[in-house]
């Protein structure tokens, strides 16, 4: 049986590998390995066959309607005429959305990007079925992110 359990690369990894070898666990059943994070940033605009469900537009759509609206309603008063007010609303709308859009995607993910555990270490677990609860207790209790069990 198979124990998989992921970590924060710490101290207390070494102290999980460490206690399951006191317990009697031998060097060769356990593996622990890195993972490689990624360092580029994400793509700020998707492909046709790539969409990570984000869009900087959506908030350009939504305020050109909005500002596109508002100054054919009021070109009518103005004296440029319903038409020119709006074609600008619209442009200035889609453009003025899209930043917020974008600004706004950035600072979100930066905190998101702070505040997420990033699993950095892979331990497996070569052991036998009685074995199984004593070595889940203790990667447990060295704070895993998940573990999982593969029979």
């Amino acid at each position: 049986m198979f124990i998989v359990a992921s970590f924060d690369y710490s101290l207390y990894t070494e102290l999980a590998v460490s206690e399951l070898v006191e317990q009697g666990l031998k060097n060769e059943q356990i593996l622990a390995f890195p993972m490689e994070l990624r360092r580029e940033p994400r793509e700020i605009f998707d492909t046709i066959h790539h969409s990570d469900g984000v869009s900087v537009t959506d908030g350009g759509f939504i305020l050109a309607t909005v500002l596109m609206t508002l100054g054919v309603i009021f070109g009518f008063v103005w004296e440029w005429g319903p038409i020119i007010w709006g074609l600008l609303g619209l442009t200035v709308g889609f453009l003025l959305g899209c930043l917020i859009d974008y600004f706004w995607s950035r600072i979100k993910n930066k905190s998101k990007n702070r505040r997420k555990a990033v699993t950095e270490l892979i331990v497996m677990v070569d052991c036998q079925e009685d074995q199984a609860e004593m070595v889940k207790k203790t990667l447990w209790g060295h704070f895993a992110h998940g573990i999982s069990m593969i029979p």
